[in-house]
């Protein structure tokens, strides 16, 4: 055990020495009513200590053994990865076996077990000893041998008063911290859905009108939709001949600006398709294979954790598909509409599970990225099946976009990479926030425990920390009082 620099007359000692560590009572069910709180350990929010759930025996009936707690009780989830999950029990209950319950007055304050259980010290001991495969779990051997600063009784309500104060500061803080990124979600959608809509351009287009007429555009399309056609015949060796796409908007989402024209994915791409429906064969290295857990990992496309395949089956798997730089990759199984633009030269395959869209026009690709991450284009990617949900490439091809002119568009992508990197600069400072705040509450913690806090309450109080009330004093009332309780009553000689 790390010998800890300690305060005069505080004692390093090991927490069975004062806490009756893994000693429960267990509850009988016909004490059990139907309004008993029932804790299991997901109830409990991890390093914040919060209930984010609380059920009753009415609403998680059981058959087996619980363990039985009372209110103000250290509530001290031993298995991992629930270990530093610990609550003060506000009313009594019963909860999991895995659930420890400790009650250490008169001579330890709970709140006080309650911080040092969440403190640096502690978990690096639980960490180091605790033992199992799959759930390791902290075996009562090992903490009743787990690390303790005994501090004297008078200054441990101290330090818990002053924890209990410092801290709900830190979570305020925390809590205030972790809701702008949920605050920025929302505002890069609303950015998303007045770039689709035309409110974020519309002074733009006000200084400058674009007269071309729908029919040009569409005109415009289909010549370079059959420019694509003919040279994908000569990659493929195929002899697919052009098809006109009908153009039917009687279904559109909402009203335009006279200039933007509701057009169906099909008109605006050369393909619409998806990756090999066969899983490949995996090599240790070679062409990265790319799956919808690709495209969910950060803003991009992640190539960390991907799977390989072999030249020959990627020059297979490109004669369905072939993914190029400015092509709209979108996942279409499980986890739907996710979007990224393929931003990259390199050389990939995909799977099933994700469609590719190869824009006709090159530079829409940019636009057309922002279109199909809005609210009014994930609206129509409905997912269908009754297990995994599905986007099938048909009605992915029927989704209507809403499309400005080309000078518009531009615009539209200048002022949502504005909007989205001034988002980014903020959530950026957040997450910094936010790690300073979660070293800040083992800062205190520590300092709380080297005595740091209390410091000028010793000078002011030495009759507190002294003879009697010393934490030396207290250890020995706390042995006095196990050797009594321990003592075998002896037996009445019968007459």
């Amino acid at each position: 055990m790390t010998q800890l620099k300690l305060p005069l007359g505080w004692l390093q000692v090991q927490l069975g020495d004062v806490v009756p560590y893994g000693k429960t009572q267990k509850c009988e069910l016909s004490d059990v009513t139907d309004d008993t709180w029932v804790l299991e350990l997901e109830d409990v929010e991890k390093e914040c200590s919060r209930i984010i759930s609380r059920k009753t025996a009415n609403e998680r009936p059981f058959k087996s053994t619980k363990n039985r707690f009372e209110r103000g009780n250290v509530l001290y989830g031993k298995l991992r990865p629930y270990l530093n999950k610990v609550v003060v029990a506000d009313t009594d209950g019963v909860c999991t076996t895995e659930i420890i319950p400790l009650d250490s007055e008169p001579f330890v304050i709970n709140r006080y077990l309650f911080h040092w259980l969440k403190s640096r010290d502690f978990l690096n001991y639980v960490n180091e000893v605790s033992y199992g495969v799959n759930m390791p779990r902290l075996g009562t051997k090992d903490g009743v041998a787990a690390p303790f600063v005994l501090a004297p009784l008078a200054e441990q309500k101290v330090i818990a008063d002053k924890l209990d104060t410092l801290l709900a500061q830190v979570e305020n803080t925390k809590a205030r911290l972790e809701r702008i990124p949920k605050i920025l979600k929302r505002f890069r959608q609303s950015v998303l859905a007045a770039a689709v809509s035309g409110r974020l351009t519309e002074e733009w287009r006000e200084l400058r009108a674009d007269n071309r007429t729908l029919e040009e555009v569409f005109k415009q399309l289909e010549t370079l939709r059959q420019i694509a056609i003919e040279e994908e015949n000569q990659r493929t060796g195929k002899k697919s001949k052009y098809k006109a796409v009908d153009i039917d908007t009687s279904d559109a989402p909402a009203k335009l600006p006279e200039s933007w024209s509701w057009i169906p994915v099909e008109a605006l791409a050369t393909k619409v398709t998806d990756g090999v429906h066969k899983k490949p064969n995996y090599i240790s290295s070679g062409v990265p294979f790319i799956t919808v857990k690709n495209l969910t990992k950060g803003n991009g496309i992640s190539f960390s954790e991907t799977n390989f395949i072999s030249d020959t089956d990627h020059e297979e798997f490109c004669k369905r598909t072939n993914p190029e730089k400015g092509d709209i990759l979108i996942s279409k199984d499980g986890t739907l509409g996710v979007v990224r633009q393929i931003r990259t030269d390199k050389i990939f395959s995909i799977f099933v599970s994700v469609a590719l869209v190869k824009p006709a026009d090159r530079k829409m690709s940019d636009y057309l990225e922002i279109a199909f991450q809005s609210p009014v284009v994930q609206g129509q990617m409905i997912g269908v099946g009754t297990g995994l949900q599905h986007i099938h490439l048909t009605d992915l091809r029927k989704d209507l976009i809403p499309v400005p002119p080309l000078g518009e568009q531009t615009e539209i992508v200048r002022q949502v990479d504005q909007l989205f990197a001034h988002a980014d600069r903020i959530e950026q400072q957040v997450n910094k926030a936010l790690a300073r705040v979660n070293n800040l509450t083992q800062s205190i913690l520590a300092k709380a425990f080297r005595g740091e806090l209390t410091k000028q309450w010793r000078k002011d109080n030495p009759e507190l920390i002294s003879g009697e009330n010393s934490a030396e004093a207290l250890l020995e009332r706390v042995k006095a009082e196990r050797a009594a309780s321990q003592q075998p009553k002896r037996r009445k000689r019968k007459a």
